[in-house]
């Protein structure tokens, strides 16, 4: 009868060793969160605007930082324009007092929202220029501008130190 009492006793302290066991062993079995802190990189100073122009997607200044490399700056432009690559690539530094020359729009590739931007070409003009080189091919010459329907000696005289035709 005596193991009869000892019994539901130590079942009773064994359910509770095991409960307050499994209470200590969640609170401490390594599920703290753990707090991670990526630092920002100090910001690189910038020394300057470089204009980047030729065969990229979005020509004009960008800011130049010491640590800029070349492709780089490419990008930064919108890249190459399609089937370019950066092996041929010419930098340019300005004489002190030098006057900029303007860039140049070439009138083989520039869209017709560019050659509105030309003093004397408007909407018309410049979609007439795009038709133009889609009838009769890419021009030969600054001079075949004069050809374009709206187009005489006078405009052309403004706008001709403005504009090229790539090579």
């Amino acid at each position: 009868m005596e193991n009869r009492r000892w019994t539901p006793l130590a079942i009773s302290l064994l359910a509770i060793v095991v409960t307050a066991g499994i209470l200590v062993w969640s609170r401490y079995s390594g599920k703290q969160a753990t707090e991670i802190i990526i630092s920002s990189p100090p910001p690189v100073e910038q020394m300057g605007e470089v204009y980047i122009g030729g065969a990229v997607n979005n020509p004009g200044l960008y800011p130049l930082r010491a640590d800029d490399s070349v492709a780089i700056l490419v990008q930064a432009a919108g890249g190459t324009t399609t089937g370019i690559e950066c092996d041929n690539v010419r930098l340019y530094i300005a004489e002190a007092g030098e006057k900029d020359s303007p860039q140049k729009v070439d009138i083989n590739r520039a869209e017709a929202w560019l050659l509105e931007a030309l003093p004397g070409i408007g909407s018309d003009r410049a979609n007439a220029i795009v038709e133009y080189r889609n009838q009769h091919g890419p021009f030969r010459n600054n001079g075949e501008l004069t050809k374009v329907s709206g187009i005489g000696t006078t405009i052309f005289r403004q706008i001709e130190p403005l504009v090229t035709v790539a090579e």
